[in-house]
């Protein structure tokens, strides 16, 4: 997470942020919309979430039988492990169970199985947990945790965002649905935009551009230039810009066509601004969203930011501006003598302009690399 109060946390060893219910129940409940029947009959795994600290795990277990679920399991790491960060303190519920070891509550990590009405109310729910402690310390990258994701349908979560790429390799190699958190700027993680290239995953719905505010220990310090909220329903909390989620299963909001600029839109803003045409690369660039033309037939460079309003009925994703050119798209790569004269000239002083990196356009008579861009064609331009 690019954001200084993550950061801040991170160094103080208090990079607890737990995602809000109101949250989490506002992303599936478009997924339940979309396809009533999603969760039926399926085991969801949790792997990172406790369920005495874990809106994940509450919402689920409250929802049990209204969506139908199979089973719910949930993991947490193990106190003394690499992936849990932050003070513990032990809760009343661990504590007063007549399995309760403080030695492994350090070492190992725990695991709470839902799949039957324990209590005798009648009904499947949170008080119908039952739990145990893992033989390791709740790894995800460990045979047991992998077993446990082999046997699920679905993987939801909120996962450390330090490890996203390796969090979503390990979901992938398993061919599972999920609905995971990550940072926007996840989008151009080699391991994740070929998928996304691909339309085999794709945004959930919870715009990214609102940020997301996440609960926080009352000990959370933050950074002197904040100014967003920092209490919500009592509860102390942090906002982190960029987040969104990631997923494959599939919602309406995916599917509702980008409003465009049209002809008289096209003419009025050319005539202030005219598209420019990349040198490195065949396309024009087009740096906000809004200015995407309705008839341009050709390939398109547009921000990473357009993957929230992607429509894959409307577009075709080409590829991505990357120094790699995995699917090669340059028309020109520079060479290292030209990236130092680049920057030469625009900024007057030695140093290596990697245009190789992005689109290259030319500004003022001058070589300028823009952001990150995604490469674009409409499937049916208009006439």
């Amino acid at each position: 997470m690019a954001n200084s109060n993550l950061t801040a946390a991170k160094r103080a060893k208090n990079d607890e942020f737990y995602t809000q219910y109101h949250d989490i129940e506002k992303e599936i409940a478009a997924y339940i919309d979309y396809d009533p029947n999603v969760f039926k009959g399926k085991t969801i795994l949790l792997p990172c979430d406790d369920p005495e600290w874990s809106n994940f795990t509450k919402f689920f277990a409250q929802n049990f039988e209204r969506f139908g679920l199979k089973k719910l399991i949930s993991t947490s790491y193990a106190v003394d492990s690499k992936l849990y960060k932050g003070g513990y303190q032990v809760s009343m519920f661990e504590e007063s169970s007549p399995k309760y070891d403080r030695k492994k509550t350090k070492r190992n990590g725990k695991i709470f199985t839902l799949n039957h009405d324990k209590s005798g109310d009648g009904k499947i729910d949170v008080d119908d947990f039952e739990w145990d402690y893992l033989k390791g310390d709740g790894d995800y990258n460990s045979l047991e945790v992998k077993n446990l994701r082999d046997e699920a349908d679905i993987i939801i979560t909120n996962p450390p965002f330090s490890l996203f790429r390796d969090f979503l390799s390990w979901i992938v190699e398993a061919e599972k649905q999920f609905v995971i958190i990550g940072n926007i700027n996840a989008i151009t993680y080699k391991e994740l935009f070929p998928l996304i290239k691909e339309d085999k995953v794709w945004l959930g719905v919870t715009n990214f551009n609102k940020g997301m505010y996440f609960k926080v220990p009352e000990e959370f310090k933050y950074a002197d230039s904040y100014k967003f909220e920092r209490e919500q329903n009592g509860e102390k909390v942090n906002r982190v810009p960029g987040v969104c989620w990631f997923t494959n299963i599939d919602h309406g909001r995916r599917h509702q066509p980008l409003r465009l600029m049209n002809e008289d839109d096209v003419i009025k803003f050319a005539s202030k601004k005219p598209f420019e045409n990349y040198q490195n690369y065949d396309a024009i660039e087009v740096s906000l969203v809004k200015h995407i033309p309705n008839d341009y037939k050709g390939v398109m460079g547009v921000p990473i930011t357009f993957i929230d309003k992607y429509s894959p009925e409307q577009f075709e994703i080409v590829g991505m501006c990357e120094n790699e050119d995995l699917y090669n798209l340059k028309t020109k790569i520079y060479k290292t003598t030209e990236c130092k004269k680049a920057y030469l000239d625009k900024f007057d002083r030695k140093g290596t302009y990697d245009l190789n990196a992005s689109g290259v356009i030319i500004k003022d008579g001058l070589l300028e690399k823009v952001y990150q861009r995604i490469l674009i064609k409409h499937k049916k331009p208009t006439e």
